[in-house]
């Protein structure tokens, strides 16, 4: 038990609840496409893929073998690109700042 944790009245710690440290159950995904992307040390994996929940863009960065994964469900990718958009945007019409 961690010093300042204290024991549950409901008879188990929190990180002792049903399955937790155990794998997932293996969901089948389809691909739908799938797209790579260098940007100075970077790679970005774009992948439009489909499980029985519906479609998901995976966004996955690796740098340097270490990799990070973002989800977007297919309802948000339109709010998602309106967002990079203006992000876009806003990067072009500001100065950089100078080192």
């Amino acid at each position: 038990m961690i010093s300042n944790e204290r024991p549950s009245p409901f008879g188990r710690r929190p990180y002792q609840a049903q399955g937790y440290g155990q794998p997932r159950p293996q969901v089948q995904e389809d691909t739908l496409k799938s797209e790579t992307i260098q940007i100075e040390r970077k790679t970005f994996v774009l992948t439009l893929k489909e499980n029985p929940r519906g479609r998901f863009l995976r966004i996955t960065e690796d740098v340097g073998g270490r990799r990070d994964t973002i989800i977007i469900p297919s309802t948000g990718l339109e709010d998602f690109r309106k967002l990079v958009d203006e992000m876009v945007k806003a990067s072009n019409e500001m100065p950089q700042k100078s080192s």
